[in-house]
């Protein structure tokens, strides 16, 4: 706990104050209680003492009082001074707790304008980042590369082509992803995302920088799995599908041996999600709110929610807000939970007593800004297909869209994907096909518990039939159809999703049996999913 409570950056103040002196005496003889009644005697002694206010917020944090260590991260917002380390410390407290408005606020503070330190440049882009501000974070990111960091710091040099990807300057990406690939630097996610970019050719391609940066990975490490992934990526543009499948299996062990994947633990909790909502339980829920309402893109990762999402953002009445994560977010903070996971154990035990209003509430509070004047907004978040039940109990007026596709495809798509250290259902076969299974089961309660609350989007409907699909789509949604939400390229907002290069073009239907030149090796697959 020690060293999570000192995880801020400068947190720790040089004062001779008593208070501050007893409290470094009690953390340094490991007496956490006596620390933290210190600190929250020199709080009411000082309400603006804003680094015992972040202490607080994270002692209450690692202690599951959620209300203690929000109520301290709102405290030292109100009191944060124009130091830009300290707020950025508040903001991530802000974020981690749900009260996201009031981080964006904090980051609007005009002292922020004039901030020249590239490293505090590049964090506030990053939290940024993290409230899909991309614009905002893409303004933060070329201060601070104004600034020359670049040639010491080849993260912030991805991060900042990563930007550049998620707001639609392709080319520049791979300008910046190509010269921090040059420096010699072994971070496997350059690698990935230049071979995301575009379809490699045998007379452009990566095939030889990545041979020679596989022999100098760390063994077993993520920086040799992105390598393999990236090398898959490349060899099967090239239609190479041994040598292919051969690294495509190797990345993929590489990152199950670095994850785990508890599937007695996910069915144990869908089960008691499917308990926790029986027939009828919206009967009595009240939708008098007026004002933007989302629009929930739902269903399996890689099942073509990034393109729902391009076509109804080009709508005259609709907004794209991202991947918002807000839902679950206010979900954890109504059921009371200090935890970053979507459902655990003690949410679920508290899901019959929750009180709905106040979740559908906070979640608009905290996510309605992002409509900017329009009537609709998307919130894209895949994984969001399991809260299906609380959004329709918290937000009645909300529309939810599942897409659809072809199992098989999906789930290869998956495994193929380079998904970092937070998919690890994704990186072996039996899992991919166990997280399906559990997806379907779940969308198919949702499906007999509220009929007709739920618009199933088949993705091949969606790209071979592009028209008549959304037509049924914006009638679902209570909205006209417009001709031109077909066209993709007049759609310049950011997309910060793994389809991020290829939304930016054309709808096009050529992304079916992908997997067929794999069918021997994903026979394990096959048999799963039948």
């Amino acid at each position: 706990m020690v060293a999570c409570i000192f995880s801020f950056p400068g947190l720790m103040s040089e004062s001779n104050d008593r208070h501050w002196r007893r409290f470094h005496a009690y953390v340094a003889q490991g007496m956490l209680l006596p620390a933290r009644a210190t600190l929250e005697a020199l709080v009411a002694r000082d309400p603006a003492e804003v680094r015992a206010h972040l202490l607080l917020c994270e002692i209450a944090w690692k202690d599951d009082r959620l209300r203690d260590s929000v109520r301290h991260a709102m405290d030292a917002a109100r009191v944060v001074p124009d130091d830009a380390g300290l707020i950025v410390a508040v903001v991530a407290a802000l974020v981690r707790s749900g009260e996201c408005t009031l981080a964006r606020e904090c980051l609007q503070r005009p002292f922020l304008a004039g901030i020249d330190d590239p490293t505090l440049l590049w964090q506030l882009a990053g939290l940024q980042h993290g409230l899909d501000d991309h614009p905002a974070a893409m303004a933060l990111f070329e201060r601070a590369y104004a600034r020359a960091v670049v040639e010491t710091a080849p993260e912030f040099r991805f991060d900042y082509a990563l930007e550049l990807s998620i707001n639609g300057r392709l080319q520049e990406a791979e300008t910046e992803l190509e010269g921090c690939a040059a420096t010699g630097t072994s971070i496997g996610r350059v690698h990935v995302e230049l071979a995301r970019l575009r379809r490699q050719t045998p007379a452009h391609n990566h095939l030889a920088l990545l041979d020679r940066q596989l022999a100098l990975a760390e063994p077993g490490s993520v920086d040799q799995a992105g390598i393999e992934f990236a090398r898959y990526k490349e060899l099967e543009d090239l239609e190479r599908h041994d040598e292919a499948w051969s690294a495509l299996a190797h990345a993929n062990a590489l990152m199950a041996a670095r994850t785990h994947y508890d599937a007695a633990l996910e069915q144990g909790l869908h089960d008691r999600l499917r308990d926790a909502f029986p027939a009828n339980f919206t009967r009595d829920v009240d939708g008098a709110d007026e004002g933007p309402l989302p629009i929930f893109v739902i269903g399996m990762s890689r099942s073509g929610t990034t393109l729902l999402d391009r076509i109804l953002g080009s709508h005259s009445q609709v907004r794209s807000a991202g991947e918002l994560e807000d839902f679950g977010r206010q979900l954890r903070h109504v059921a009371g939970r200090c935890t970053l996971d979507m459902l655990d154990e003690q949410i679920l035990a508290r899901l019959p007593d929750l009180d709905y209003a106040e979740l559908g509430r906070r979640y608009l509070a905290q996510t309605r800004w992002s409509a900017r004047r329009r009537s609709f907004y998307v919130d894209k978040l895949p994984g969001n297909w399991r809260l299906a039940g609380p959004i329709r109990r918290s937000l009645p007026r909300a529309r939810i869209l599942n897409l659809v596709r072809d199992p098989m495809d999906v789930c290869f798509s998956n495994f193929r994907i380079f998904h970092g250290e937070v998919g690890g259902w994704s990186y072996r076969l039996s899992s991919v096909a166990h997280w399906y299974l559990e997806y379907r089961k779940i969308m198919a309660h949702w499906h007999a518990v509220m009929p007709g609350e739920i618009l199933d989007v088949g993705y091949a409907e969606l790209v071979r039939d592009p028209e008549s699909t959304m037509r049924g789509v914006f009638a679902f949604c209570g909205l006209e159809y417009e001709q031109g939400c077909l066209d993709l390229a007049r759609n310049p907002a950011s997309v910060a999703t793994l389809s991020m290069a290829q939304v930016r073009g054309s709808i096009h239907a050529d992304a079916f049996e992908e997997w067929r030149p794999y069918a021997t090796q994903l026979a394990e697959l096959r048999l799963a999913l039948a």
